[in-house]
């Protein structure tokens, strides 16, 4: 194990969830909490000043989770060799059209801040804060000041496996976990659906449309409907 590894290793152990969000991730919506990430500064052990605290906030917005197979998995762009030898691993062990969730995620930091207060009281303001707003979506989060965003993807890992199995039974109940005979789950045919019906009303790119049912090994089948959204346009 090289030093880096060791030291994501140790900012992932120091890493504490101090507030979860009361909610999980929205099965079949898009999900925006609100963090604060709090450490002591990377300063602290070489400058014994008054006790200080680094606040870091911003947003992690989910995106509703997609339903993919092995099969699609291996058909993604921006993977590694080694990546796609673990698709193809997946598809051995459970075969190429076995439904599973991805989940997206993106970052959007807002403010930091240095207050001059010890990391267990600016806890305890932010907690009876949060409390008076009485916001389910908000966490405040215990990280490493160096590596802090490694201690938020660690947040993120725990936040999606505590939200899978209720995401997997709402879509299981409504038998949207179903395969069809081309291997293609039924939240999948109505999200193409879906997207036709943006690219007619212009809200996405024909473009990714098309590499979307390439990644589905379904554009053959959606051909012609696909072309005959440029012959309305004329």
């Amino acid at each position: 194990m090289n030093i880096d590894d060791e030291r994501i290793r140790e900012a992932v152990k120091q890493t504490e969830i101090l507030r979860p969000p009361k909610r999980s991730l929205a099965t079949f919506g898009t999900t925006n909490i609100y963090y604060y990430l709090v450490t002591e500064p990377v300063y602290s052990e070489l400058i014994k000043t008054a006790a200080e605290t680094v606040i870091r906030e911003g947003r992690v917005i989910a995106e509703r989770p997609k339903i993919v197979t092995p099969f699609y998995l291996s058909r993604l762009e921006g993977f590694s060799l080694e990546a796609r030898q673990y698709f193809d691993g997946l598809i051995k062990n459970y075969g190429s059209n076995a439904p599973g969730l991805f989940y997206t995620y993106k970052n959007e930091a807002k403010e930091l801040s240095i207050v001059s207060d010890n990391l267990l009281a600016v806890v305890a303001k932010l907690n009876d804060d949060i409390d008076r707003r009485g916001d389910p979506l908000t966490s405040i989060i215990r990280g490493q000041d160096e590596l802090w965003d490694v201690s938020l993807m660690k947040f993120i890992y725990e936040m999606t496996q505590s939200s899978l199995p209720d995401n997997i039974s709402q879509l299981e109940t409504r038998g949207l976990l179903d395969v069809d005979s081309s291997g293609i789950p039924a939240d999948t045919r109505i999200r193409i659906n879906e997207l036709f019906n943006m690219v007619a009303r212009g809200e996405f790119e024909p473009s990714e449309l098309k590499k979307e049912l390439d990644r589905w090994g379904l554009f053959e089948e959606y051909e012609d409907r696909f072309f005959a959204i440029f012959k309305k346009g004329r």
